[in-house]
């Protein structure tokens, strides 16, 4: 087979135009209007587990000799728009992650983002609902969709309460769950921590590891599956909710198992927005990651004000995926890495 060709069937390539515009068509139905904004960047993505593309100026260019990154979410520069008054607003993009090379993953990828004025997760949850079953309508049957708490989930398919469990109670029900777990104590690490201490990590390790391992797998089928309100040290970019405990205003969207978005009643303040910055850098330099220059144009914006909103990105190529039953990424892409 030579590897001039797509891997992706022209049928394929047809389908996917044919979901683009109808997503389009959502989002022009409800006055949401379409943004492009710059996939190159001077700041990159601090995030310890997201690995960044790193480029920079010829020294025959006009800029000074710096690096540059390749963006891995539109979410820094959107922010940017809507605090210039921008509204509602969605993007399609291509974004790009070091590292990610899989059946569900590929270093390029197409990001569909948008962001709601006046809506909290809740609220959002809702909209994606209604996007997803607008879509998928073409394409498969679904039952009703769920929507279950952090909290809930885990209790319901891993028999543990994230909240209130030990260290030990966590690893005791990956052991019972029949998950090998030899070496995690040394490997489990937090995807989203604002916390360095060993027993932060560790435990957000075990919970990760029940989420993708237990929970993802148990999930019910052939409909859309909402989780939300995360553990407070897995906030990312979301407003954390005071109470007992603390939750994260942050949601997860699966499909037959598979993430396909990740939602945020989006933080707003800029001092704390920098403290996460700060403290994600200090965890890149701890594990001994390349550091990364902080988006400083968003807290500038953030400062001028961001209005009250939510945001989320949905994977567009795993979404293709999941409608079209295709098991492996390079099934819905013209050219993947490999032949890139």
């Amino acid at each position: 087979m030579t590897t001039w060709q797509p891997t992706a069937s022209l049928e394929m390539l047809q389908t996917r135009a044919r979901l683009l515009s109808k997503l389009r068509a959502f989002f022009a139905d409800k006055d949401i209007y379409e943004v492009q904004t710059p996939v190159l960047s001077h700041a990159g993505n601090t995030e310890p587990s997201i690995e960044t593309f790193v480029t920079q100026q010829s020294e025959h260019s006009k800029y000074p000799l710096q690096p540059s990154f390749l963006n891995t979410s539109p979410e820094f520069a959107m922010k940017r728009l809507l605090a210039a008054g921008s509204g509602s607003i969605y993007q399609i993009t291509p974004v790009f992650r070091q590292g990610e090379q899989s059946k569900k993953h590929n270093p390029e990828f197409t990001l569909l983002e948008w962001y709601r004025l006046n809506f909290d997760h809740h609220a959002l949850m809702g909209e994606v609902n209604l996007l997803i079953r607008f879509i998928a309508k073409d394409f498969l049957a679904m039952g009703r969709s769920h929507f279950y708490s952090y909290q809930d989930a885990m209790i319901k398919f891993a028999d543990v309460d994230p909240f209130t469990a030990s260290i030990e109670e966590l690893k005791a029900a990956t052991v019972k769950a029949g998950i090998d777990v030899v070496g995690m104590e040394e490997n489990t690490s937090e995807t989203f921590s604002l916390e360095t201490s060993h027993q932060e990590s560790c435990r957000n390790g075990w919970l990760d590891l029940l989420m993708c391992q237990v929970v993802e797998k148990n999930l019910p089928l052939n409909c859309p599956v909402f989780i939300y309100d995360y553990p407070a040290s897995q906030a990312a970019l979301a407003k954390i909710r005071k109470g007992s405990p603390d939750v994260a205003e942050r949601f997860e969207l699966y499909i037959n198992g598979v993430e396909l978005a990740n939602g945020f009643h989006e933080l707003s303040d800029a001092a704390e927005q920098a403290e996460r910055f700060k403290k994600e850098q200090q965890i890149r330099k701890e594990r001994g990651l390349p550091g990364i220059p902080a988006d400083t144009h968003l807290i500038a914006a953030l400062k001028h004000g961001l209005p009250d909103c939510a945001g989320v990105a949905i994977g567009f190529d795993r979404l293709l995926m999941v409608l079209t039953g295709a098991q492996h990424i390079n099934d819905v892409l013209t050219f993947p890495f490999d032949r890139a």
